[in-house]
């Protein structure tokens, strides 16, 4: 299983990424975990556009699915005939919002495209994409977002999507061997609950579920970085820990 960071700034697009995209790839077939602000421009560096087979989008904010605007334009209207549809993995309302957001009519909306699936509202429910076995956990934030562990050929990938602090992630992280961990906030006084993980948050997280790898992510462009690997690395994990950067590829 190959996993290319596309993008991985938090809440909007920085000065050296795009919001939240990874590339996931196993036995020909390529699947997008999120397509934020501007990942979209960054995946063509990487992937041609033709050549993704499924997406699953973690919650609906915009930093997190808001590309796919730009990317039905160019399944829909690419020159030489329509893109076969794709699956798309989402909340419930995913299709309505993808319509929504593009000012387009509910029917069809963007469904000539892409073929909308629910993810299970359940946690810890299993499914197939392609290759790829995938189970998803509901994680404390404002609106319904999911985690998700992404598991091909005694290999493992954990990605938190947004969240607060979660048993439920700890569950499904553990033992992957790579986990991709928001890392939105410094530490300070009276930070939102059930919103985001700071670094040291992330590497506790990382700590009780045992992974091999911890990469921060959704890092926040008016944040320093390196403060919060600084905080992740004082956390008390003990395996390798890394900022999230585009064109990271991590061989699992």
């Amino acid at each position: 299983m190959r996993v290319t960071v596309i993008g991985c700034s938090g809440s909007f697009p920085g000065p050296d990424s795009p919001a939240s995209s990874y590339l996931i790839q196993a036995e020909g077939f390529s699947m997008l975990l999120d397509l934020g602000s501007g990942a979209l421009g960054s995946l063509q560096r990487f992937q041609p556009l033709y050549e993704i087979d499924a997406i699953c989008l973690s919650h609906l904010h915009p930093d997190h699915c808001h590309d796919m605007c730009g990317y039905w334009v160019a399944r829909r209207y690419r020159p030489e005939g329509m893109a076969p549809r794709i699956p798309v993995y989402g909340p419930a309302i995913t299709a309505e919002r993808m319509a929504l957001a593009y000012d387009l009519e509910p029917d069809p909306g963007m469904t000539e495209a892409f073929e909308f699936r629910e993810l299970p509202t359940r946690s810890f429910e299993t499914f197939e994409v392609g290759p790829f076995r995938v189970t998803t956990a509901l994680m404390p934030h404002p609106v319904e977002a999911y985690a998700f562990r992404i598991e091909h050929d005694g290999a493992a990938l954990a990605y938190s999507g947004d969240t607060g602090e979660s048993d439920a992630l700890v569950d499904l992280a553990r033992g992957a061997d790579l986990f991709l961990c928001e890392a939105s906030f410094l530490e300070g006084p009276e930070l939102p609950e059930d919103l985001h993980l700071t670094g040291r948050e992330a590497g506790e997280h990382a700590a009780r579920a045992g992974v091999g790898r911890l990469v921060l992510t959704h890092l926040q462009p008016w944040n320093d970085p390196n403060a919060s690997l600084a905080e992740a690395k004082a956390s008390g994990f003990s395996g390798p820990i890394e900022l999230a950067r585009v064109g990271a590829v991590y061989e699992l």
